[in-house]
């Protein structure tokens, strides 16, 4: 039987070669390390590079894109996994034309953003940056100027009602706040009603939402959902929260809103071209929160990220399929079938 060859990005590790995080789950591949290599890049590239692929027969990647490219000379690779759910970074289409199945890890982060975006929620409306600063400052008698608000009463708007936004109104059910208004077009609505939320039509929930979550992919349909429009439909009262994908808002129309204080703040985890490379135009605001696209990350994620992915391989080299594969068509082709059945243990 062929060795099967698991490879990591090398963003994964440090200079020294070691992990940057305590656990990336790769104690899965401990009961067939005599039937699996697990190797790494020797190098980083923003985008993989294709002679990276050449022995390669899975690939877990953290950061860099896959394109049609980076897969020129991937004849022997069997799948790509993506460490997360997003996977607006790689060539969906060029990986199915490769006999390539990707897969991304369902389930590993609903938790942990769920947690991020209700801390988020509280930080905005206790206005918990300015008034940190304002001790800081030795600003005391400044602090009748930051009168906070409470979830309670409050509506909340969900943007895509995947395993993430389940986990959002979960936590939230405790704090006393009106049923989540829910947007989520491949969500049947009685799915919706049965988790306690109420199915809306995206200008219902801009208008009525306290706070508008974002929690949807980044595809062709939502590229700029929330656009001038929309943010114009928003309460004057309300916030913005994108732990999503950056592309998803406009950045030009939010920042327009944010200035003229048409809306009353913003939490963001993401934005376009990143990583940056220069402090945003977002920092000049004290009610806008700002992370590196990792406001989630914590070592319970990356454990759970990384178990999936692994097990998601060791189920390829078992003759199974993983979860949260997105392109299952790629199962029917024969180039496919053929690498896999040179692989299946």
């Amino acid at each position: 039987m062929s060795l099967f060859r698991v490879v990591l990005t090398a963003d994964f590790y440090d200079d020294r070669g070691q992990t940057k995080y305590r656990d990336i789950g790769l104690n899965v591949f401990d009961s067939v390390s005599d039937r699996c290599e697990v190797t790494r890049f020797a190098e980083h590239h923003p985008e993989i590079a294709a002679e990276q692929l050449a022995d390669a027969h899975g690939v877990i990647v953290l950061t860099p894109k896959v394109t049609a490219a980076s897969l020129q000379n991937g004849d022997n690779l069997l799948a790509i996994g993506r460490f997360g759910v997003g996977y607006d970074s790689v060539d969906v289409a060029a990986c199915t034309a490769a006999d390539v199945v990707l897969f991304i890890t369902s389930g590993a982060v609903d938790r942990p953003v769920a947690e991020a975006t209700v801390a988020w929620l509280l930080a905005l409306t206790h206005h918990v940056r300015v008034k940190d600063r304002l001790v800081r400052e030795a600003r005391w008698n400044d602090r009748s100027g930051y009168m906070g608000s409470e979830l309670r009463e409050r509506t909340l708007g969900l943007i895509g009602f995947g395993g993430i936004g389940r986990a959002v109104a979960k936590l939230l059910a405790g704090f006393g706040m009106n049923p989540p208004l829910v947007f989520d077009p491949f969500t049947p609505s009685d799915i919706i009603v049965e988790h306690g939320c109420l199915p809306a039509t995206l200008e219902t929930l801009l208008t009525e939402a306290d706070f508008v979550s974002l929690h949807c992919p980044l595809t062709d349909q939502t590229r700029n959902l929330i656009d001038q429009r929309q943010l114009e439909l928003m309460k004057p009262t309300a916030y913005l929260i994108n732990t999503a994908r950056g592309g998803i808002v406009n950045e030009d129309a939010l920042y327009e809103a944010l200035k003229t204080k048409r809306i009353a703040g913003a939490a963001l985890d993401c934005f376009d071209g990143e990583p940056l490379t220069s402090p945003p135009r977002f920092a000049e605001f004290d009610n806008v929160l700002l992370a590196p696209h990792c406001i989630a990350w914590t070592d319970e994620l990356f454990r759970d990220i990384g178990r999936t992915a692994c097990q998601g391989m060791m189920d390829l080299m078992h003759g199974r399929r993983p979860r949260g594969v997105v392109n299952p068509e790629v199962f029917d082709r024969p180039g496919f079938q053929q690498k896999w059945a040179r692989l299946v243990q």
